[in-house]
């Protein structure tokens, strides 16, 4: 049996793609629903922005607690607790995360600016400027690549939220990937948020690419506290697509 829970609505300044949500915070806001841990989130279709949508919590007899996010008659996304162990990405000093930036792709040619999390046209207090660039290999010799993030007091008091905690998780992965090369969207994100990154103080997001096999891209993420911690790790389902479905 399922049962309905307040709906979830994406606003507009979450955005990925300018007509559709960050798939990183719309997966972190679908994991908020379910209890603490890791959990997987498939997405179906590009999450629509500023409309309520219909979130329903039952129990799947091989997953679990699971929980739906649905508009109308159409499954927008969909979460279930996760038993995998998800990977840690090695880390790197902010330092050398910091001088990554200057070489972030994106600031050369970027396939959505106006993204919440990596945008190159979201200004301070209203993106999270993630600008990741390329760092030394990690030790498998898997392309990495680094950048520094500071929460400001738009994401919260004390600390960021949880959707944004899995935002901050998400698109570091895909400049990981091959998204130079081809246009990707989020498919699943699997996340184990084990603390909430705190305003005000800065912040390392490392990530790693997995592997590529015909459309699909896998890449890993890693959230580091200034203190070293590590406050959250992601795995990720990258798709290409046609860019003029995103036109």
């Amino acid at each position: 049996m399922s049962h309905t829970r307040p709906p979830l609505t994406i606003r507009a300044r979450f955005c990925g793609p300018p007509s559709s949500g960050n798939g990183g915070w719309t997966a972190g806001a679908l994991a908020a629903y379910l209890a603490p841990g890791p959990v997987r989130v498939r997405l179906r279709v590009p999450p629509p922005l500023d409309v309520p949508l219909t979130v329903e919590v039952g129990e799947d007899e091989r997953l679990g607690e699971t929980a739906w996010v649905v508009r109308g008659d159409v499954l927008v996304a969909e979460a279930a607790p996760a038993d995998a162990v998800v990977p840690t990405v090695p880390g790197v000093d902010a330092a050398t995360a910091r001088a990554a930036e200057a070489s972030y792709a994106g600031l050369t040619s970027h396939p959505f600016p106006t993204c919440f999390v990596c945008g190159t046209a979201r200004g301070e207090g209203d993106g999270l400027r993630i600008f990741p660039g390329r760092v030394a290999d990690d030790p498998q010799g898997r392309v990495r690549v680094a950048a520094t993030w500071t929460p400001d007091a738009s994401l919260g008091d004390d600390t960021a939220s949880l959707p944004v905690t899995w935002a901050a998780l998400d698109c570091v992965g895909g400049w990981a990937g091959d998204l130079e090369e081809r246009l990707m969207v989020l498919g699943s994100m699997t996340a184990h948020v084990r603390d909430l990154p705190r305003v005000g103080e800065q912040h390392v997001v490392v990530g790693s690419h997995q592997g590529t096999a015909g459309r699909r891209t896998y890449t890993a993420a890693t959230l580091y506290a200034a203190d070293g911690r590590v406050l959250g790790t992601a795995e990720h389902v990258w798709f290409a697509v046609d860019p003029k479905d995103f036109a």
